[in-house]
């Protein structure tokens, strides 16, 4: 794999430290500013919505510079939040700082991927997507644990000022490593668009919000779950974080491997395992073994679905597949914010704090089942003499062969 791989998965690691450190540092932020733990819960909320916004809309703005320019304002886009939410004298200006960190997040993994995917032969593409995720899955075994320890025990200002720093390495990575790439020739911003009337693109969105969904109406609600029902102390949650994290970085490595040789059946499996483990998961939670392990299993199984969904992304808007790769990170952040409202419903409905993962099936089978219907679809148009999909991979060859 090339070094420039090395830059990416280092401003991803910044990157995934920001996003969930705050997190477990909500109670020290909230008395510091004064305000309710559920008010400081508005700088989760405030930085989700911000990548789903974000990221289609600093794509578009980034269309008239190269990715590797365009990757180096993100990150100093980064660093600014970052410093801003460490300095910040009201909770208002904390938020604000929040919200411009996480406007660099979708573009960054969105330009990252398709920058990646260029770094390498084509039948090594999603193990490239999936080096760059390394970062963001080591995030949840490092950086997060250790930066919320730092925020405990010295002040979470300190944290988002480490948090900075790394976004400095990652843009002088992104300087240093990563090769000028051309601009494709004759793409423009409607050419982009045009990606989102190809079915394919749509549907693979639509596993990434649910699938992915499935995974955090577990890992939102872990702490009282694994507290309330499996019988953990409050103490043992970090290093539950952790295993957790490790299940993600398994995953994602998993994934990037196995996704360039059988994408499709290895979505069929993880999507499938992903919804039986969520489903045990009420009997598993009430013993400690097995609900670490379900833990894991579930950050595993729903993480393997990262690089083969980001990589089938790229494949049906290739040729212009920036803001579609940009929009289906905001895709896995529109699936936490799904998973979170749905997963608080089924616990104020009085079903019980291990309820949420019932939800997390339900979708993981959705997700499945779209699965299923893009594959027909697509054998579908295979076939001599079928329909051909604007936008398809077979599109363009009918486009060539006629220009030809």
């Amino acid at each position: 794999m090339p070094l420039a791989l090395l830059a990416l998965a280092i401003g991803a690691f910044g990157i995934g430290t920001t996003e969930f450190v705050i997190m477990g540092l909500l109670p020290e932020v909230g008395a510091d500013f004064d305000v309710s733990i559920p008010t400081a819960g508005y700088l989760v909320t405030g930085y989700a919505l911000g990548v789903v916004l974000g990221a289609p809309v600093m794509t578009v703005l980034g269309t008239k510079v190269s990715r590797k320019r365009m990757l180096m304002l993100l990150m100093g886009l980064f660093i600014v939040g970052n410093l801003l939410s460490a300095v910040a004298p009201s909770f208002g200006v904390m938020l604000a700082g929040r919200v411009v960190a996480s406007l660099a997040h979708g573009a960054f993994f969105g330009i990252g991927s398709v920058v990646a995917a260029d770094l390498v032969a084509p039948e090594k593409k999603a193990g490239a997507i999936a080096m760059m995720f390394t970062g963001l899955t080591v995030a949840n075994v490092v950086g997060v644990p250790l930066g919320t320890l730092i925020g405990q025990n010295s002040s979470w200002r300190v944290t988002f000022l480490i948090v900075a720093g790394l976004g400095v390495l990652g843009l002088l990575g992104v300087a240093k490593l990563i090769p000028e790439q051309p601009k494709p020739e004759g793409v423009r911003l409607r050419h982009e668009l045009a990606a989102f009337r190809n079915v394919q693109v749509l549907l693979a969105m639509a596993m990434t919000v649910l699938g992915f969904g499935g995974v955090f109406t577990a890992s939102t609600y872990i702490a009282p779950m694994m507290t309330g029902a499996a019988g953990y102390s409050a103490s043992s949650v970090t290093w539950l974080l952790v295993l957790f994290g490790l299940g993600l970085v398994g995953g994602n490595l998993v994934g990037g491997k196995y996704a360039d040789r059988a994408l499709m059946p290895l979505l069929y499996v993880s999507l499938s395992a992903l919804a039986l483990v969520l489903g045990l998961f009420t009997v598993a939670a009430h013993n400690k073994v097995t609900a670490a392990i379900a833990l894991a299993l579930i950050g595993a199984l729903g993480f393997a679905t990262v690089p083969p969904l980001q990589k089938r992304v790229l494949d049906h808007a290739s040729g212009a597949p920036t803001l579609a790769s940009a929009v289906n990170i905001g895709a896995f952040n529109l699936g936490n914010a799904l998973a979170a409202w749905l997963g608080g419903l089924v616990i104020s409905a009085g079903l019980g704090i291990t309820a949420p993962t019932w939800v997390g099936a339900a979708l993981a089978v959705s997700a499945l089942l779209l699965a299923v219907l893009s594959s027909a679809l697509e054998r579908r148009d295979a076939r001599p003499g079928s329909r051909v999909v604007a936008g398809s991979p077979r599109a363009r060859v009918a486009v060539a062969a006629t220009r030809d």
